[in-house]
């Protein structure tokens, strides 16, 4: 499988979302579209060390982050990008901005329970943080068939061990920057939560 990065992925994740993090706690009333879309992007390498139980969450998550750092050409903040679709009508139309910030979003929300669930536990497998944080984030999203291929998938996931080998990681200083992630994009989530729920766009859809 391919190496999560010997450029310490998790370092670089968690770096991109304490500045996006003091963007939302500062005056600042929005985020801009390109700092967050390449943070989202640093992410995508864990998806890929998780093995085939979450291939479907990693393609779906790739294409979304993608569409973001395009938009970022034409958008400056994601309230504005928003705001376009809502002129269009199109908010909730598959390929839209909005349902793809959406969805990036569940999938930074389902990496932050992934490593709360792995700080408090000392088991070496990764399946039972991994199947509460896709039962608490994705699961409520997806059909029958995917969530029927992620629980299968869950036997083939990687060891703690494993995991954090590919992203060149000690237990140690995973357990630092692991936190460093949850700490920086709480409230980056909530951001965006409030962004959506003050424009009335629902956020369960």
């Amino acid at each position: 499988m391919e190496n999560g990065g010997g450029d310490k992925t998790l370092k670089k994740i968690g770096e991109a979302f304490q500045d996006i993090a003091k963007a939302v706690n500062s005056e600042t009333v929005d985020i801009e579209v390109a700092p967050f879309s390449h943070a989202c992007s640093l992410v995508s390498p864990l998806f890929r060390c998780l093995g085939i139980a979450f291939k479907f969450a990693e393609m779906d998550y790739v294409a979304k982050v993608d569409d973001l750092e395009k938009a970022s050409s034409s958008f400056s903040t994601l309230g504005a990008l928003l705001d376009r679709d809502i002129e269009r009508n199109c908010v909730r139309q598959s390929g839209s901005h909005s349902r793809n910030l959406l969805r990036v979003k569940r999938g930074l929300d389902m990496v932050k329970v992934l490593f709360e669930q792995m700080m408090a536990s000392n088991e070496e497998s990764l399946k039972n943080s991994a199947s509460t944080a896709y039962a608490r984030v994705l699961a409520p999203h997806h059909g029958w068939a995917i969530r029927k291929a992620v629980a299968a998938g869950m036997y083939a996931l990687p060891t703690k061990t494993q995991l954090l080998k590919r992203l060149n990681e000690d237990e140690a200083s995973a357990k630092i920057q692991m936190q460093n992630y949850i700490n920086a994009s709480t409230p980056v989530i909530l951001f965006i939560n409030k962004l959506f729920l003050s424009k009335e766009l629902g956020i369960d859809w």
